[in-house]
């Protein structure tokens, strides 16, 4: 169907769905539409079509897809002011880092900011360390992309590189998220000259593990900026929260947007097997005999021989340890001392990761084996 929006009103779109912008002026987080172009939503997504000329929209609505309009723009000011605030650092690069809880906007914050950046000539990498509701890779990893061009979806974005974690959540696995976040990001500076890194971090921001544990990463990461995304229930507020732990960096407010589409754990989860599903496209079951592949941690072994690693989320690397992709261990040959692994990985990996995650043969979580 079609529908014709008038300026200075912005229409919201969950997904799935698609929006094709037939005529007009529209602008999304940032993103300035002025010719016809498609733009799909993936479900438990959300976009602000914001109109700054009439525009006519032909619109393809999936069953949980809904659509409404509301006057104005629903991109707080406070945006717009941290953008500013990014493009007043001299020195380059300036690491970003965006902190916030679950569904506060933090992935749309990076969105906005990265085109924001992107429209103004600067050359900008996203390091994407939510693990539950990673853009960058597959659910369970930290990964970084090159933006070259605005985007709606950093889900869109080709992965660079990306460190395999194999859990869905953080609070168990905070050594390596560090340590993986800090080596993807001196590989980021050292492969080309980039003017911004913007890190999204996960949304565990309640309790003094999870305080201490952005301070940790944001201090790792050699951090010029933090913008603390505000969720109007939490009291006392972020910026508050992490006053004191971030003493050593610029520290800055943010509002979350009014429009934010708050989405429960069953819709969440749904969004992590979305991932999973992308990155196993295609995906066929291998045999790796024991005897060519090395298993990483020598206490996975005995979980091998013991049948406990049966559908686990794996992941595989090269000989430069170069991260190959994601797979899900279906069982093992014992006769043949092999594993049978459902992966869409192509290449002849030299070694895999066991996680923490089991998916079924539908690529659906397990109920309550999942880390989230």
């Amino acid at each position: 169907m079609n529908r014709i929006v008038e300026k200075g009103k912005t229409l919201m779109v969950d997904g799935p769905a698609s929006v094709t912008v037939l005529s007009g002026k529209v602008e999304v987080f940032g993103f300035l539409i002025d010719r016809v172009r498609k733009i799909v939503i993936r479900e438990g997504k959300r976009l602000p079509f914001e109109v700054q000329e009439t525009a006519t929209f032909h619109l393809e609505l999936g069953a949980k897809a809904d659509v409404h309009e509301v006057t104005g723009t629903t991109i707080p000011a406070s945006w717009g002011e941290a953008y500013e605030t990014t493009r007043q650092f001299r020195k380059k690069p300036v690491v970003i880092v965006v902190i916030g809880g679950v569904d506060t906007g933090k992935s749309s914050f990076c969105t906005y900011l990265i085109n924001r950046l992107v429209r103004d000539k600067c050359t900008v990498a996203i390091l994407d360390e939510d693990l539950g509701q990673s853009d960058i890779g597959p659910p369970g990893t930290v990964g970084y992309s090159y933006v070259a061009n605005p985007v709606t979806d950093l889900f869109g974005l080709k992965p660079e590189n990306i460190a395999f974690i194999g859990s869905t959540s953080p609070n168990k696995t905070t050594d390596r998220i560090v340590e993986a976040s800090v080596s993807l990001k001196n590989e980021i500076l050292s492969e080309t000259t980039t003017d911004f890194v913007v890190v999204n971090t996960d949304g565990w921001v309640i309790g003094e593990e999870a305080v201490q544990f952005k301070s940790r990463l944001a201090t790792a990461l050699a951090s010029d900026v933090a913008f603390c995304i505000e969720n109007r229930d939490l009291i006392p507020s972020l910026s508050a929260t992490f006053g004191d732990t971030l003493a050593n960096l610029r520290q800055e407010r943010v509002d979350s947007p009014v429009e934010i589409r708050e989405r429960d754990k069953e819709s969440r989860r749904s969004l992590r097997e979305l991932g999973f599903a992308k990155y196993l496209e295609n995906a066929r079951v291998r045999v790796f005999p024991l005897n060519h592949i090395t298993v990483e941690g020598k206490e996975n072994y005995a979980l091998i021989w013991r049948r406990e690693t049966d559908n686990l989320l794996v992941g595989f690397y090269d000989m430069q340890k170069r991260f190959l992709g994601i797979g899900i261990l279906r069982s093992t040959d014992s006769n043949r001392r092999a594993l049978k692994i459902l992966t869409a990985v192509a290449k002849k990996p030299t070694s895999v990761a066991f996680g923490k995650v089991r998916l079924d043969r539908n690529l659906r979580e397990y109920p309550g084996k999942a880390s989230d």
